[in-house]
């Protein structure tokens, strides 16, 4: 039976994001920070790697420890954070004061229109933005593109994350909350 591949010309996707995986320079803090932070459990460990997963995809990301390890200069080519999308404000507001009281403080919190945003750095400084999107359609997202706001201002609003929380837990709702300069 002969197969046909199709045209070259055809984009195929892939079907799902698998992992990443972080040259570290200090295994058993990073593998901490990320169980903590995302909840992830270790699936499989020796000396030099560890495989950590939060769901049931075999690992989402591989710490290795191979040896000195020399730090990135800052603002040098490459990744520059990985992203995770909550549900809920309420659900990212949690993490944050979850994350909080175990002393993990983000190091950059932003509604950059289409996302708000915290950013936080693990040990050798790689940053995890957690967000939620501002916006409940694609089709609203979209317009709100259009709009021209977004062109104006395309890295966003930073905001103190105890007044949103304050905020939060006073009554006011995500749609208000979620508005640029609102928090």
């Amino acid at each position: 039976m002969t197969r046909q591949l199709g045209s070259l010309s055809e984009i195929r996707r892939p079907a799902k994001f698998a992992h990443f995986v972080l040259r570290c320079t200090n295994l058993q803090a990073s593998k901490q920070w990320y169980s903590t932070v995302l909840g992830m459990r270790v699936v499989f460990e020796n000396p030099s790697i560890a495989f950590l997963t939060y769901d049931d995809e075999h690992h989402r990301l591989a710490l290795a420890q191979f040896g000195e390890v020399p730090q990135k200069p800052p603002h040098a080519a490459g990744l520059d954070h990985v992203a995770y999308t909550y549900d809920t404000l309420g659900d990212l507001l949690h993490n944050y004061e979850r994350l909080k009281a175990a002393d993990i403080k983000p190091v950059w919190c932003v509604n950059h229109g289409p996302t708000t945003s915290m950013y936080y750095a693990d040990p050798d400084g790689n940053r995890v933005e957690m967000q939620i999107d501002n916006f409940p359609t694609v089709e609203e997202l979209n317009g709100w593109f259009r709009s021209g706001e977004f062109e104006k201002n395309p890295i966003g609003v930073n905001f103190d994350p105890d007044k949103l929380v304050e905020r939060y837990q006073g009554g006011a709702s995500q749609e208000e909350l979620v508005r640029q300069g609102a928090a």
